[in-house]
């Protein structure tokens, strides 16, 4: 069995439990929570591992053994022989996992509306479904707060390794950019492994703050390296994301205190600032003059692309286009396709940004659902986290992840709501990996507390009274 330690705290008997939460008492010696990684976790693992870091296409023959296919089929004949090891019942728990289900079901129900059946038919059957399924296999596989702090730390180890990646295998090109940036990246370009790692960096700030001295030193140390591959991406949008980012972790997270907040960011600016190549800053200052960009005035830049996104969806309304239709719409409806001059090239150009991609290819209800699940999400991560006792803060290991973790993970979905403004990665894994993680931080919240809710107290008279829930009516204890 692998494991991977957490920081827990346990009392000495002569301290006591210290109440219902057991907060350390004077004699308190740290202990670690040790997380076992059964099969069907560890399979799970290595699916986040895979996706994320794409860290088989670095080595041809791990690449020809389909180790996603492997995996997945691994994890779903695993749980058919043991039932126990997961909880489907999680997949009606919370609202994030039926917002995912309803996107599959909208994307299918919409695709014969849609340009091209076959199409979409394709795409759902070879790679949207790949998603969705491990979305589901997440949400089910997360029993427990050590099954979450686990598949957290495969998201931060992969980040790790894309930034290894990036910084030692990949190379630089300066072709059609003021700076030299990262290409050939396997299945991401420079935007892409700006996004994946922005998210990534929310997630490792959120293990250096809950985990052992030696997980800290890992979180560190993958920090920096994610600081210096954004400024080897080049990217705009990374840098924007980075930006927003930056502003909530100061002015949001209030619980962390001033100066480590600062320290966070310092560390990871620092290690952008060295490591940005070489007209790094002047690319970026092109973002204070937006309408002198090719972005605003070519055809082919991203203000055209999304007014013709737009036009799609509003001819579209009900049903889009058809998941992956964008790119087919290009090159034969709209005003693009229309004034095309025959002999010419065309090209048929992705939608670049993942609302326009949302709205033009499911039309008006696609595009509601996807944000309500980026923005309920953020919303929901709030909510929970002021139902979450604040003595948890100073708890034992569970109950400080638990505590810290709303607000990490909806610093994750910050970063890929505003990055994803310029990339199309609306049907892609690490959106739904991160509403799988807030299933599973619910479902988390929501087990602790009825541990932790005291017995019912009995009146004499009058039925046994249990004290109200710090949750509210989103969590009905039962007795034990």
């Amino acid at each position: 069995m692998a494991t991977i330690r957490a920081e827990s705290s346990m009392n000495t008997p002569a301290a006591g439990r210290g109440g219902a939460l057991g907060h350390r008492g004077p004699l308190a010696r740290p202990q670690w929570l040790r997380v076992k990684l059964d099969p069907l976790r560890m399979a799970l693992f290595g699916l986040i591992l895979i996706n994320v870091s794409r860290i088989h296409q670095h080595f041809g023959f791990l690449a020809k053994l389909r180790p996603a296919l492997l995996l997945v089929a691994l994890t779903g004949v695993y749980a058919l022989l043991n039932p126990r090891f997961i909880r489907p019942g999680n997949l009606f728990q919370a609202w994030f996992p039926k917002v995912i289900l309803a996107l599959a079901a909208l994307a299918c129900i919409g695709a014969p509306f849609g340009i091209s059946l076959g199409g979409s038919a394709m795409f759902i059957l070879t790679d949207y479904s790949k998603v969705i399924v491990l979305a589901v296999l997440l949400i089910v596989g997360i029993r427990s707060t050590a099954d979450l702090f686990a598949l957290v730390w495969a998201y931060v180890i992969s980040s790790g390794i894309l930034a290894w990646l990036s910084l030692f295998v990949f190379k630089m090109s300066s072709a059609h950019s003021l700076t030299a940036r990262l290409s050939h990246g396997y299945t991401f370009d420079a935007n892409d492994i700006g996004l994946v790692l922005l998210v990534g960096f929310a997630l490792t700030l959120l293990t250096l703050q809950t985990s052992s001295p030696k997980g800290k030193l890992v979180s560190g140390v993958i920090l920096l390296a994610i600081g210096a591959t954004i400024a080897k991406t080049g990217s705009r949008g990374a840098f924007l994301g980075f930006a927003a980012v930056g502003l909530v972790l100061l002015f949001t997270l209030s619980t962390v205190p001033l100066p480590k907040r600062l320290a966070f960011l310092g560390v990871t600016v620092a290690a952008l600032v060295v490591a940005a190549p070489h007209g790094y800053w002047e690319q970026m200052k092109t973002l204070l003059n937006p309408t002198e960009d090719y972005n605003w005035q070519t055809q082919e830049g991203r203000k055209a692309v999304a007014e013709r996104g737009l036009g799609y969806m509003l001819h579209y309304p009900v049903f889009g286009l058809g998941i992956n239709n964008f790119w087919r719409a290009e090159c034969i409806e709209g005003e693009k396709a229309k004034e095309h001059l025959i002999g010419t090239g065309l090209r048929c150009t992705p939608p670049h940004n993942s609302y326009v991609q949302a709205g033009a290819e499911l039309g008006i209800p696609g595009l509601v659902l996807w944000c309500t699940l980026l923005f309920g999400s953020i919303r929901a991560m709030f909510k929970l986290r002021r139902r979450i006792p604040r003595a948890w803060a100073r708890g034992d290991g569970e109950e400080r992840f638990l505590y810290h973790a709303p607000l990490y993970l909806m610093l994750a979905m910050v970063a890929f709501s505003v990055t994803c403004l310029f990339l199309t990665f609306a049907w892609l894994d690490i959106v739904y990996m991160i509403a799988a993680f807030m299933t599973g931080l619910h479902i988390s919240v929501r087990d602790k507390l009825r541990r932790s809710t005291p017995a019912p107290v009995a009146v004499a008279g009058r039925r046994p009274v249990r004290p109200a829930s710090p949750f509210g009516p989103y969590i009905a204890p039962t007795p034990r």
